[in-house]
């Protein structure tokens, strides 16, 4: 971001709180004024108590409102600012999971958040979008990112709605202001927001150009965020049933007190059954629409509804349980289903006769649906592991034993540098020794101390051991390799060098060190020791100074039978690769990931998810399967069991060259469950 850029940003959020002081309290008085008239016209006595309560309530704490509504936003604000990208709660954060663990109070202030974005987008979102596209490229961003804009409105109603959490008020009391002074809050917004606009516009302020970004249709319809930050609402077919209310007390076992023939539960028994039908249907709607799987085999899985349907009837929560055979072998089947790019891909057609007999044994009449899930389960785990054999299971084996000892050693070899580093004789070597202890010497070191503590302590004497030799030569390498202080002293730098040199090579050899790699320090010292010994001084000359070189970071490295073992892509040959041409669309943005990594603080794709590798001009679907226990190496296996390794730092570079695409981190039945809470939530706010 430029410096005109970044002051614009500062003055408009400026500009926007001092605003806020100014309409705040303009709306809880027209609040007030609003209540009041409501009161007066009111025709029932329970209907104008309950407006007057309201409205004694909002005298009571008016001021108190406006000053921690005020002070909840600028935080929030601030918040955005240092941590760009951070939300509040809104569709997109709702998850199905997050949802069963809500108490009744957070889902009912869900309900009412969903309700008050709903109003407010009906006046301001067509203003929010011209300011979504102005402060996005005030951040620096040539393509509009909603998420950049902390004045948007679900920063405001976030606010707002920890700003009456705080009150001792009644949740009814709470909830009249919030139905009776929604419009008029997003009219507010719609005026603040075009006054910004107009006010960007005036200092230069160009808006960031909308760019669909085309994904995959995982979420299709429900909540698919829009390129302007606007929600797709679309609502077809009986998705209006479902509320948020619905859905956590179906989660959490509030409809009924278990199913049972009893008359009493009978209309209880027959919701449950109605909202676990519901979301079944919802769920594999969105399954069906998800294009990242094959159509034959989104065909294949609709054909299951019937069974999903009757195992609901008796088990209505089945879809929630992660150990439930059925939620188990949906699981499994989407998540196999995800490694196949095309139906000429190798292993589809076995994979796709296995779910084809599923299906058929699960549409065969009887009363023991849930018992064919069980059997069926069982039965995909182990054609699955038949179909893959021993040899590619061994091979993974092989590969992830070889990766533990590589994080192991390379952990131990940035220790290693660090206390070369941190020698005084250190700084003052030139920059290819410097390189040369912090990179392959730090792995000789840390190699030989690995071996040493998996010895026995009585096979060899502390002067034999290897570790102690390859550091005790430290100060004869660093010193000869000084021109000023080695040509003052020529017998001692002849007597040195053929020590030195000769533990050098042993340590590499140690570690298979590619000989034509070491090569050139071999030549690059043996160059500074013959200028050493040509140099003839009549007196001492000056000591030279200390390097001013940033030191380089260690790059992690592998012995090449390790690089086998594992199939290691090696992170230096990344950038000379081709990126994706024309593959599928990714599911995300790249700088939607990039944006998500940085808020998580650097956390790395998650075990499990499926990506598109770029290779030789084509896109390989992997997933990765494995992360070593300081998430610093990856382990991604193929649809054919063939397995490849990489760094977190390679991970990244492909990430940031478009040479790794995200096709799923999460599974399919989750993001669909997801999707199903995200409509509940939207019928809640259309309520």
């Amino acid at each position: 971001m430029d410096a005109s850029s970044n002051q614009a940003y500062a003055a408009c959020i400026k500009e926007a709180l001092g605003l806020m002081e100014v309409w705040v309290p303009r709306w809880l008085g027209n609040l007030r004024a609003t209540l009041k008239q409501r009161e007066t016209d009111a025709r029932h006595l329970y209907e104008k108590q309950a407006l007057m309560e309201a409205r004694t309530q909002l005298d009571s704490h008016r001021e108190l409102i406006a000053n921690r509504f005020l002070e909840s936003f600028a935080a929030t604000v601030e918040g955005a600012r240092t941590t760009p990208g951070a939300t509040a709660r809104s569709l997109q954060t709702l998850s199905f999971d997050e949802l069963e663990l809500m108490g009744d109070e957070q889902v009912q202030e869900s309900v009412e958040s969903a309700r008050l974005q709903q109003m407010i987008k009906l006046a301001a979102e067509d203003e929010l979008v011209h300011l979504n596209a102005r402060m996005s490229r005030a951040r620096g961003l040539e393509l509009v990112r909603a998420e950049s804009n902390p004045l948007r409105t679900e920063m405001v109603v976030g606010a707002l709605m920890r700003t009456l959490n705080g009150l001792h008020v009644d949740a009814a009391v709470r909830s009249r202001w919030l139905q009776t002074g929604a419009l008029m809050l997003g009219e507010e917004l719609q005026k603040m927001y075009a006054h910004l606009s107009t006010l960007l516009d005036s200092w230069g302020v160009a808006p960031a150009s909308y760019h669909v970004v085309q994904v995959a249709a995982a979420r299709p319809a429900t909540g698919s965020p829009r390129a302007d930050g606007g929600l797709a609402d679309t609502v077809g077919g009986g998705d209006a049933l479902l509320t948020l209310d619905h859905l956590h007390q179906l989660l959490v076992g509030n409809l009924d007190q278990g199913l049972s023939d009893d008359p009493v539960h009978a209309q209880g028994n027959a919701m449950v059954r109605t909202l676990a039908a519901e979301v079944v249907t919802q769920m594999l709607r969105r399954i069906a629409e998800d294009n990242r799987l094959l159509k034959p085999l989104r065909d294949l899985l609709l054909e299951l509804k019937p069974a999903l349907l009757q195992l609901a009837r008796n088990e209505p929560r089945f879809f929630a349980d992660r150990q439930n055979p059925a939620r188990r072998l949906l699981d499994g089947i989407t998540e196999r289903s995800l490694a196949f790019r095309s139906e000429q891909d190798s292993g589809y057609e076995p994979f796709a006769a296995r779910v084809r007999d599923t299906v058929r044994a699960l549409q065969q009449p009887g009363p023991d649906v849930a018992d064919r899930f069980a059997a069926l389960l069982v039965d995909m785990v182990r054609s699955q592991a038949a179909a893959l054999g021993p040899g590619p299971v061994q091979a993974r084996g092989l590969a992830v034993q070889t990766l533990v000892r590589v994080e192991q050693r390379n952990l131990l070899a940035e220790r290693v540098a660090a206390e070369f580093s941190s020698r005084n004789d250190f700084e003052r070597s030139p920059g290819v020794v410097r390189r040369f202890l912090t990179g392959p010497w730090a792995q000789v070191v840390a190699q030989a101390r690995l071996e040493a503590a998996a010895r026995p302590s009585a096979e060899l004497s502390p002067a034999d051991a290897p570790a102690l030799r390859y550091t005790d030569i430290l100060p004869d390498l660093l010193w000869s390799s000084q021109l000023m202080l080695a040509s003052r002293n020529r017998p001692r730098l002849v007597k040195v060098i053929p020590g030195v040199l000769r533990t050098l090579r042993e340590g590499l050899d140690s570690i298979d060190y590619p000989r034509e790699q070491s090569e050139s320090f071999f030549q690059a010292l043996m160059g500074l020791h013959e200028a050493a010994y040509k140099t003839q001084r009549n007196e001492p000359p000056p000591e030279s100074p200390p390097s001013r070189e940033m030191p380089l970071e260690p790059e992690p490295w592998m012995q090449p039978a390790e690089a086998r073992d594992t199939g290691f892509m090696d992170d230096a040959l990344m950038d000379t690769q081709p990126a994706f041409v024309e593959t599928q669309p990714m599911q995300r943005d790249w700088a939607d990931l990039k944006a998500e990594a940085s808020r998580q603080q650097g956390e790395a794709l998650p075990v499990g998810t499926w990506v598109d590798v770029a290779q030789d001009g084509e896109a390989m679907r992997c997933q990765i399967t494995w992360a070593s226990p300081h998430g610093t190496m990856f382990l991604l296996t193929g649809a054919d069991g063939r397995s490849m390794s990489m760094t977190r730092r390679g991970l990244d570079r492909l990430l940031s060259q478009d040479r790794l695409r995200v096709i799923a981190d999460h599974g399919v039945v989750d993001e669909a469950l997801d999707a199903v809470a995200r409509q509940a939530w939207i019928n809640s706010g259309k309520q």
